[in-house]
């Protein structure tokens, strides 16, 4: 049986009765412990997952032992406002907290991040837990996390260990030295590159060197699951895996398509999720901090934008919402919704092209290339969108027919329903979030 054959797309799946097993948590001084592990700038590139030539044994095992999420997304593509969601429950745009790095940022009156609302309710908050102890939010706040590893805990005190594991970010140096230390790096020739990407040893190689870091992650994680077992608290541990935004290449962080918001999501739940089981609902990453509060049996706060997606209180979602803002010193304000089916995408300075960041430009071996190739009139029409100098104002994407979202069907009569539809959804949200990136326009 294949690797990516082994999860059977069943939907979710408990042992036994949900509401009993729940309200059993709630009544029990045996609170599970919860591990959020985040990988930075990672998408879907997981052998669970399906992706080729990458090896990750250890999160395969963890998706084996719970349940994999297939259709998880961020509400922003790069890792500030994405976290500030997650760490409030409430979307970025709603708490002024949509921009990367401007910091100083007052929370709104009545908003907790949820490690306040755990340690309210008797748990122990730990950050890095030997790894990196990043946090990158941009607002203020005091004592976030009460230490740096869960051993710091009351005896049988239950905890929740935010670890990010960074290895996927592009640093100063690349990822060449994650490669060098490797015992079997990632075979060029074997990677499968998305068809905007020129056929081109480079390219190729980035790749490679980005599965790389992959590999490392999981390795990380495997040690991580090996830890709850030597300390013999694997059983009453959550392990939840996930990405704090998409995957570092171009047209992915930064930007609303799919590489750029469609992150990993995996929970392993001992004896109460049913294993080696394959999710398809829409998760939107907002979700996570409301599954996290009910599962530790934290009352939800009624400001919550999310909700969980386990347990007798768990929503399905239609849709799910991102935005992108100012991200360093390049403002671009942009919108979207999406469905299974269609992506919606509004752009609010359509006359910024693709322009990246100084740090993305630095830091896309890629994007010299593509320039070169571009001069030599060797892209393809799909090559050349990155270099685009305008974008429109609007996109949609049928997603299930064009994954790789290339062909903009904004102006095709036979869509105008779904056009007009998509854009009420987007217009409610961010009427209902009093949006507020855009309301500085």
């Amino acid at each position: 049986m294949k690797r990516r054959d082994f999860i059977k797309t069943i939907g979710l799946g408990f042992l036994v009765k949900t509401e009993f097993l729940f309200a059993q948590k709630r009544n029990s001084n045996n609170r599970p412990n919860i591990i959020w592990i985040m990988a930075e700038d990672i998408s879907t590139e997981l052998a669970c997952y399906g992706h080729p030539a990458v090896k990750t044994p250890n999160l395969d095992r963890l998706a084996s032992d719970g349940v994999l999420y297939k259709q998880a997304y961020c509400t922003a593509p790069s890792c500030t406002p994405s976290r500030n969601a997650m760490m409030t429950g409430l979307y970025q745009t709603r708490t002024d907290t949509q921009d990367q790095r401007r910091r100083g940022i007052k929370l709104p009156e009545g908003v907790k991040p949820i490690t306040h609302l755990l340690r309210d309710n008797g748990y122990y908050t730990a950050l890095g837990c030997g790894y990196s102890n990043k946090t990158d939010l941009n607002f203020e706040v005091e004592k976030l996390f009460d230490g740096k590893d869960w051993k710091n805990r009351k005896k049988d005190q239950p905890f929740f260990a935010q670890i990010t594991l960074y290895t996927s970010h592009r640093l100063g140096t690349g990822w060449q030295p994650v490669r060098d230390k490797s015992k079997h790096p990632v075979d060029p020739d074997k990677v499968q590159l998305p068809p905007y990407f020129p056929d081109h040893p480079i390219c190729r190689k980035d790749w490679a060197m980005y599965l790389d870091a992959i590999e490392k992650i999981d390795s990380d994680v495997g040690d991580i699951l090996k830890r709850l077992d030597s300390e013999g608290i694997a059983d009453n541990t959550v392990v939840v895996f996930i990405g704090d935004n998409g995957r570092c290449h171009l047209r992915g962080k930064c930007w609303l398509y799919d590489p750029g918001i469609h992150v990993p999501l995996i929970i392993r739940w001992p004896n109460r999720l049913k294993a080696a089981t394959a999710n398809e609902d829409l998760i939107s990453m907002i979700d996570i901090s409301a599954t996290v509060l009910d599962i530790a049996g934290v009352a939800l706060p009624e400001n919550l934008d999310g909700h969980p997606i386990l347990g007798p209180r768990a929503k399905k979602r239609d849709c799910i919402f991102a935005a992108r803002d100012l991200i360093d010193e390049v403002m671009d304000h942009i919108r979207c919704v999406r469905t299974k089916q269609f992506k919606y995408i509004r752009n609010y300075n359509p006359e910024n092209g693709y322009n990246e960041c100084k740090y993305v430009q630095e830091n896309r071996p890629m994007l010299a290339v593509i320039k070169d190739l571009n001069d030599q009139g060797r892209l393809n029409k799909a090559q050349q969108l990155i270099l685009a100098k305008t974008k429109p104002r609007e996109e949609l994407y049928d997603v299930q027919a064009d994954p790789y979202e290339i062909n903009n069907l904004i102006q095709k009569v036979e869509y105008k329903k779904t056009v007009e539809e998509l854009r009420v959804l987007l217009d409610k949200w961010i009427s209902d979030t009093k949006d507020k990136g855009l309301a500085k326009l």
